[in-house]
């Protein structure tokens, strides 16, 4: 894709998952990655196959959650790979349970990662980027944040306001060359699913039921969401900008 080349990109929680596939796409167009993520181990596998293809990657272990901890990651990657150019708020986590059967503490832990982190991220980076002329970011949200998730009550609510918090930042920022899009994933065989599915025979049924109601008969995988992610921080994407876009197999339908 047009752009990409020789630019610098970090994506967060790219240690496994979603967030592989991403930064292995992106560096497979040149661009290079850093890998920022908790698991330190799964953040060094993520680099070690983008360096056996030929690119070049850098783990960086991060909590997003922790403001200091971004601002350090992210001087790490401008040190080691120079300017930061794309930005994917990837990283989320979610322990899926009836909203009247949670407490506030797995509430704070849910919107610490998946609300705060992309703050934090947004705020370390961004002004980053309009130093040096402008730049990409792709938020990763959810369609729970858009037609809700039975048992993700409080991800949906973080992943809602993602959403929102990026059409806002949009038209803060447009004129000054960074634009921000943002993409809702429906369900993808990823860890996450695997944690939310559980084990066993019931997550088995949970998995068919949900390939059944997609009109594609199939659950997302990494490489799905992977390449509009590589097209909306290429040049080609240049003049998109707040938009939402549902990568779900036809799950979810908007107009």
């Amino acid at each position: 894709m047009l752009g990409l080349t020789g630019k610098t990109a970090i994506v967060t929680g790219a240690g496994s998952g979603l967030g592989r596939g991403m930064a292995q796409r992106l560096a497979a167009e040149g661009v290079k990655v850093a890998v920022l993520d908790v698991n330190h181990e799964g953040a060094a596998q993520t680099v070690d196959s983008i360096v056996n293809q030929g690119g070049r990657g850098l783990a960086v272990p991060c909590d997003i959650s922790d403001y200091a901890a971004c601002t350090a990651a992210v001087d790490q990657v401008e040190a080691e790979l120079g300017e930061v150019d794309v930005l994917v708020n990837n990283a989320g986590w979610d322990k899926a349970m009836p909203f009247l059967e949670t407490e506030p503490e797995l509430w704070r832990k849910i919107i610490d990662i998946n609300l705060y982190g992309p703050l934090n991220m947004h705020h370390v980076t961004v002004p980053r980027m309009l130093r040096h002329g402008g730049g990409k970011v792709i938020n990763i949200a959810s369609d729970a944040g858009r037609v809700g998730s039975s048992g993700e009550s409080v991800y949906s609510a973080c992943k809602g306001g993602v959403i929102a918090f990026g059409k806002t930042l949009s038209r803060e920022l447009a004129r000054q060359g960074v634009t921000v899009n943002t993409v809702c994933p429906g369900p993808s065989d990823t860890p996450l699913f695997a944690d939310f599915a559980g084990e066993g025979e019931a997550g088995e049924k949970l998995r068919a039921s949900l390939a059944r109601s997609i009109p594609m008969k199939r659950l997302g995988t990494p490489e799905d969401i992977a390449g509009v992610v590589t097209f909306l921080a290429s040049a080609e994407a240049d003049f998109i900008v707040g938009q939402t876009i549902s990568v779900s197999g036809g799950l979810t339908m908007h107009g």
